[in-house]
């Protein structure tokens, strides 16, 4: 029984890796209809960060890039993937924007940050949360862009209201990637 279960279904591990950047860009988009909207932000709680940062820790920084790189395609060219059934190029430059362009760069910072095997969970929560805030960074600024106002106020609307919020989810992909970070790089490489 043993033997079965350690064997592939799938021994091409192109297609694997094919395969799972395809699942991240699912959930990537599934994600962003988890939607809390914020009165004093126009800005929406969403659990894409999560789903973000485990495409780059699972995967390595450049297949998470090709998935969130292709997440961002797909809602370029018109497919209602992006939080609210939102698409297209004119959804890119409004408030939330900027966090999709973060999407990319931290995934790659995630991948590039995890390359190393056998860290410790302290370790890993604080390189996904660094990657995490990159998303944070990337949005409050394109936020202070899109609504023409200070660095000050778009720290308390795209920053400052989901951190805590961004916390629990940098917990809870440390948990994730701790727990399967093995079996998923044996199926991908």
């Amino acid at each position: 029984m043993e033997i079965t279960m350690k064997r592939e279904l799938i021994s091409d591990k192109r297609l694997c890796r094919l395969l799972a950047a395809g699942v991240f860009i699912t959930l990537t988009t599934l994600s962003a209809f988890v939607r809390i909207p914020l009165p004093f932000t126009p800005v929406p709680l969403t659990l894409q960060t999560f789903f973000v940062l485990l495409s780059g820790a699972l995967l390595g920084r450049k297949l998470g890039v090709f998935a969130q790189s292709a997440y961002m395609f797909l809602g370029f060219s018109g497919q209602q993937v992006f939080t609210g059934s939102g698409s297209g190029s004119l959804y890119l430059l409004g408030p939330t924007g900027g966090y999709l362009v973060g999407f990319i760069l931290a995934a790659y910072l995630a991948g590039s940050f995890l390359i190393k095997e056998n860290q410790n969970v302290l370790a890993i929560f604080i390189k996904l949360l660094a990657a995490d805030f990159i998303i944070l960074f990337s949005g409050m600024l394109w936020l202070k862009v899109s609504l023409s106002c200070s660095l000050s106020k778009a720290f308390l609307l795209g920053f400052l209201p989901f951190v805590l919020g961004d916390i629990l989810k940098v917990i809870l992909a440390t948990v994730v990637y701790h727990k399967i970070r093995a079996r998923i790089k044996e199926a991908l490489y």
